[in-house]
């Protein structure tokens, strides 16, 4: 199944890749002044998590928000000396494995950072035919201003595999995929061959986050969407990551902690976001549920998802809805704020320490309140509604 066009609603990469014997290493000791620092913090957007939605926009005017930082309190080793203060997210001598990450501004990017800010190790997954630009692009440092982290070092990425979370094992890919030119050069890239190239390399891993989904037939309405491009959106977009968590399982630690990400069209009407894109998310959740179950019972491995809401991502923009659902979540969210990936990676960073220890199986909201909400407020028919403003 080739690679199309992402839904802005968190069709971030199609299918993730993973690939590299190459050791990206980061140069810890640069330092970059404050202003530089919070740029490059600032300038990480992610994978949008919403789609075409043409019959979701409604006319308003969108106010000018001050976006609110939130940043993940790491512990680095420039203050191993010192007392640590409150309830520092703390993730030293953990490894993750992120699938889905094929630039340096989608949802996994965010996360990777998060993690990487409180202290884990990053492996990375890459979709077979973004592997090259993706491994050339951190090479040549292109990447370099959104690797910083808040102590003003760069995100390090121990490896880069190549992966194709569509495939479970090399039996299952067809032919023509094994001939694509753009697969050409890479090994080992089905989701059993990256777990065993994982395992061999490192032995075990903590954290494992599904950052992916695709669904080649996003932009049609559900009426207008064929059993291939209905059951392609499921593939690529849910039972992924019962894969990935099927054959990682065995090599995560006891106590680790699986995240993936979802959106609010499982449970909502999100016209445009089409193509079985709702059913699949509506099928992570449900798998999420199961999931924790079977793999605490088995490993003591936490499973959750987050629920983002819309950010500006390469894949969303390309869409054309991404400003449009991004001014109606700012319209009529409890928060009137633009929501940013770094709050996303940071709730990922905390859904995979001890202090959510006891959290598994749940949907967590990240999206500024917009899922509590049943209608849109800014339609003129609520225009003589006593709704709360602003005191600012």
């Amino acid at each position: 199944m080739a690679s199309t066009a992402a839904s802005s609603l968190q069709i971030t990469i199609a299918r993730p890749s993973i690939f590299s014997t190459k050791r990206i290493s980061s140069v810890c000791s640069t330092k970059f002044s404050t202003n530089t620092r919070k740029q490059s913090w600032n300038r990480l957007a992610s994978s949008s998590h919403v789609s075409s939605v043409q019959h979701f926009w409604r006319n308003f005017t969108s106010t000018s928000q001050k976006l609110e930082k939130v940043v993940t309190k790491a512990k680095s080793e420039a203050d191993e000396s010192k007392a640590a203060s409150g309830l520092p997210i703390d993730l030293k001598g953990k490894r993750a494995f992120i699938a889905g990450i094929a630039d340096d501004n989608g949802y996994g990017w965010a996360i990777a950072k998060s993690l990487a800010a409180a202290g884990a190790e990053i492996l990375v997954g890459t979709w077979v035919p973004a592997l090259n630009i993706f491994e050339t692009s951190l090479r040549r440092g292109k990447f370099d201003e959104s690797r910083v982290l808040p102590d003003g070092s760069l995100m390090e990425i121990t490896k880069v595999y190549p992966l194709d979370a569509v495939f479970d094992s090399l039996e299952d890919v067809p032919e023509d995929i094994k001939a694509n030119k753009r697969y050409a050069g890479s090994s080992k890239w089905t989701v059993s061959e990256v777990a065993e190239s994982v395992k061999e390399d490192f032995g075990s891993i903590d954290i494992l986050v599904h950052s992916l989904a695709n669904g080649p037939e996003v932009t049609k309405p559900l009426l207008e969407t064929s059993r291939k491009g209905y059951l392609a959106a499921i593939s690529a977009s849910s039972y992924s990551y019962v894969s990935l968590l099927k054959h990682f399982l065995p090599i995560m630690n006891p106590g680790g902690s699986s995240i993936s990400l979802t959106y609010i069209a499982s449970e909502r009407i999100i016209p445009g976001y089409g193509g079985g894109m709702s059913s699949a998310k509506a099928a992570l959740e449900s798998d999420t549920r199961v999931l924790a179950f079977e793999a605490g019972r088995k490993k003591k491995v936490r499973v959750n998802t987050i629920s983002a809401g819309p950010l500006r991502s390469r894949a969303a923009k390309a869409i054309g809805f991404i400003d449009m659902m991004i001014d109606y979540s700012i319209a009529n969210a409890p928060l009137q704020k633009e929501l940013s990936a770094d709050e996303v990676g940071n709730t990922a960073a905390f859904l995979a320490s001890p202090l959510a220890s006891a959290i598994t199986g749940a949907v967590i909201y990240v999206d500024n309140g917009l899922n509590a909400m049943g209608v849109g407020i800014d339609s003129p028919i609520f225009k003589d509604l006593n709704i709360p403003k602003s005191e600012e």
